[in-house]
């Protein structure tokens, strides 16, 4: 692992790079209240973050990302259009692979800018690219915001569009619902034999837990409901498969989502910030031609991306993970500025690697 005096100086120069940007440097505070984050990514977040409690302050988690505490000072006193940069550590547990870092520097620019959303993608992928143009990496690209509107746009109960949506991050649980919301599945036999009763709780011993009896037949007469559904029809299903296995260079991805975008028209707005965004980044000297896109990338990454996500990973160290991450997370904005929103990309470095990559070479 190199020297941390070596990352931060690294991390003085990347985060002096996103200042000739344009940034203001900020500082967050190590501590998070684990609330916020609990609300935002449910009990998941506590298999990948350090939690501790405070006996004024409740639970506190060490700052498992910088993204969350930005927006919430943005929202609270930022001025527009605002870019930030920042540099730290964030925390992350490791259950599986010990090698892998819990603890490291992270070297971050965020654009806040309502103005030209496709130019504020361009300009953040364009200066994080910069930034690490030396060093041999393979950039990735995707748009979640695309498969979030062919969500959106299914024939089918908000309640399963809804689901669907709140699980695009988790790529497994996504399909398992939409093999079983179209019927190529069929749904858990303890379930169907739950509804076949006609009171599922006669015989049901005393309650135990936190939900009481409302709550229980609420969510048997939902379940009972979203049985007698008509199921998702397959050309539908077979269109979200479409986008999911689009993994071209961008020019041709474009292409082919154009296709999609025929026999889904839920999606045509959001193919045509993706042009735009394209027209952006070559605009600033970026080689859109030989650009890969995936319409899978991103899902799982942390959830608060919903549109442009990129990465830049290391071809020669596959077992690395990747040197920079960023996309558009506007929808976080609007939860966190309690009903306040505006556009915001960002991105992350992470210094560590990138001079463990410039060793290497």
């Amino acid at each position: 692992m190199p020297h941390k005096a070596l990352m931060r100086a690294r991390a003085a120069e990347l985060r002096a790079v996103f200042e000739g940007a344009g940034a203001q440097p900020i500082e967050t505070a190590i501590l998070q209240p684990a609330e916020v984050l609990l609300d935002l990514y449910g009990e998941d977040i506590r298999a990948r973050a350090y939690v501790t409690s405070d006996a004024l302050r409740g639970e506190q988690m060490l700052r498992p990302d910088f993204t969350v505490p930005v927006v919430q000072m943005h929202m609270e006193h930022g001025a527009e259009p605002a870019r930030y940069t920042y540099a730290g550590e964030v925390f992350r547990r490791q259950e599986v692979d010990p090698n892998r870092s819990s603890e490291y520097l992270q070297v971050g620019f965020e654009v806040f800018d309502r103005d030209n959303p496709a130019k504020a993608d361009a300009e953040v992928y364009a200066t994080i690219h910069g930034a690490i143009a030396h060093l041999d990496v393979r950039a990735a690209t995707g748009d979640i915001g695309i498969l979030k509107a062919a969500v959106h746009g299914l024939e089918t109960t908000e309640r399963r569009k809804r689901a669907l949506a709140r699980h695009i991050w988790r790529p497994r649980r996504f399909r398992a619902l939409l093999d079983r919301f179209s019927g190529r599945t069929p749904a858990p036999a303890t379930r169907l034999n739950l509804l076949a009763q006609d009171d599922p709780m006669s015989a049901a011993g005393p309650v135990i837990g936190l939900r009481g009896m409302r709550e229980i037949s609420d969510r048997i007469e939902a379940l009972r409901e979203d049985a007698a559904v008509t199921p998702i029809a397959a050309t539908q299903v077979d269109l979200i498969d479409a986008i999911l296995n689009v993994r071209e260079t961008l020019p041709f991805a474009l292409e082919r989502l154009r296709d999609i975008a025929v026999d889904m028209p839920a999606i045509t707005e959001a193919v045509v910030r993706l042009q735009e965004r394209m027209e952006a980044l070559a605009a600033l000297g970026v080689d859109v031609d030989n650009l890969e896109f995936e319409g899978s990338y991103g899902r799982t990454q942390m959830e608060y991306y919903d549109g442009f996500v990129f990465g830049f990973y290391p071809d020669a160290r596959p077992d690395l993970p990747a040197v920079a991450t960023g996309g558009r997370y506007d929808a976080l904005t609007r939860v966190l500025g309690e009903g306040d929103e505006i556009p915001a990309v960002g991105g992350v470095i992470r210094p560590g690697l990138v001079v463990q990559l410039e060793g290497a070479a």
